[in-house]
């Protein structure tokens, strides 16, 4: 019976370790949801004033929150976490929090609804930090950035345990517009008449159908109207058309501005050994196993650089959570592997009974493997505190076998 119940113990234990999630730290930090709001062209004052209050006001009691703290920036951005209970749902959490922020679209700044208000749930467990460089030197750090954006981020999101990913800094594309107050002053004209016009020029339009058949008379040909939509070159945003002269001439925007390709934000600066790079930050979905997810971006990473990759294009893992996993289950065979021999060693000198010392020797790895099944049944993962709970309980279980078979020798010895 004793044998039946050991091998159900360990078969049970063996069948958890394929299930049971791997990380670096116990899942106990209390999940947050993050709101971001954008306010162009805005101090903090305003951002606190205008954005922060109503959206505080409105979050304010969500189910399960404990507490949460709001940072508004001069560049217009105003963050706010929202921390909750541990144990709570985060994508509950998020949902109720997204509903509590949806009351109160109407009463913050258009500027604000238009860039959008984001809600989204916080990852806390770091996997890798990934950079993407290169060795020519005519790709600089815009071209790196959105080469990654397009073609290295998408296909990390899609692998299963990913949580969240996002390059460092924002360098995305876009034509920059300096406006020359001076020329502004002479000619007239205010910034809000540069966007306003840039916002009805710039368009993407439908014009529709011309010659389309009516049904009475028989129509030759029927034309499909094509508008000539956004702009996507400098040279077509400098002729845009800001106001006409009473003279007649016409005031561009080439007349009061300068215009380049650039990019939307100059606030990061990302180098990897002195080289322009795309720092990549990405987090592990709760309960997925970090083992798998980092294999799995390290084998779509090294798929990457063979078929999309341009020639001198390469990446390096500047963080890697693996490596002190793994250290840890090294440490934690290896202590087992000297317990083993020690024990087994210690009780054939002092007993010089082949059987038991094979008891004691068998009873270690026994219940270590059956600890696995009951670190599933209550919640728990693989992670470097739980890996020393192992090695600290090695120790014990190894005393107390030595203990137990010493002391039912003696007792059969003293009956016999």
């Amino acid at each position: 019976m004793s044998l039946v119940i050991s091998l159900i113990i360990v078969l049970v234990g063996v069948l958890a370790l394929f299930k049971l999630p791997i990380t670096q730290f116990p899942d106990i930090v209390p999940p947050s949801v993050t709101v971001t709001a954008t306010y162009n062209g805005a101090n903090a004052e305003v951002c606190a004033n205008a954005v922060a209050t109503p959206l505080e006001r409105a979050i304010n009691g969500v189910p399960g929150m404990t507490y949460m703290n709001s940072v508004s920036s001069n560049n217009g951005v105003t963050l706010i976490q929202v921390f909750f209970n541990v144990g709570t749902d985060p994508d509950q959490a998020a949902v109720n929090v997204q509903n509590r922020v949806t009351t109160v679209l109407d009463e913050l700044p258009e500027e604000v609804i238009r860039a959008g208000v984001v809600t989204e749930k916080e990852v806390n467990s770091m996997l890798l930090y990934l950079n993407v460089m290169s060795k020519e030197k005519d790709m600089n750090e815009e071209f790196i950035y959105n080469f990654a954006d397009i073609n290295v981020l998408q296909e990390l999101k899609r692998i299963d345990g990913v949580g969240f990913v996002d390059i460092m800094g924002a360098r995305d594309y876009s034509m920059r517009v300096w406006l020359k107050p001076d020329r502004m002053l002479s000619y007239n004209i205010s910034s809000e008449e540069v966007i306003a016009a840039l916002r009805r020029q710039n368009i993407e339009a439908a014009p529709g159908v011309a010659g389309e058949n009516s049904g009475k008379d028989t129509q030759v040909k029927q034309y499909i109207l094509k508008y000539t939509g956004k702009f996507n070159k400098p040279e077509e945003y400098k002729k845009v058309v800001l106001k006409a002269q009473p003279d007649g001439a016409l005031v561009r925007l080439k007349d009061i501005a300068d215009v380049e390709f650039g990019t939307m934000s100059y606030d990061m600066v990302s180098k990897t050994d002195g080289r322009p790079s795309a720092s990549i930050m990405i987090k592990q979905r709760p309960g997925s196993n970090a083992r798998d997810v980092i294999n799995n971006i390290k084998e779509k990473m090294a798929e990457l650089k063979e078929t999309t990759f341009p020639p001198g294009m390469e990446y390096n893992f500047a963080y890697d959570v693996s490596r002190f996993l793994d250290a840890s289950i090294h440490e934690v065979l290896r202590t087992l592997l000297e317990a083993f021999v020690l024990v087994f060693i210690i009780v054939f000198i002092f007993l010089q009974d082949f059987k038991s010392t094979l008891i004691p020797a068998l009873a270690v790895p026994v219940a270590l493997i059956g600890t696995l099944a009951f670190l599933q049944l209550f919640g728990f993962s693989i992670n470097i505190l739980t890996l020393f709970a192992l090695v600290l309980a090695i120790g014990i279980v190894v005393d107390n076998a030595i203990v137990v078979v010493e002391a039912v020798h003696v007792k059969m010895s003293t009956n016999t």
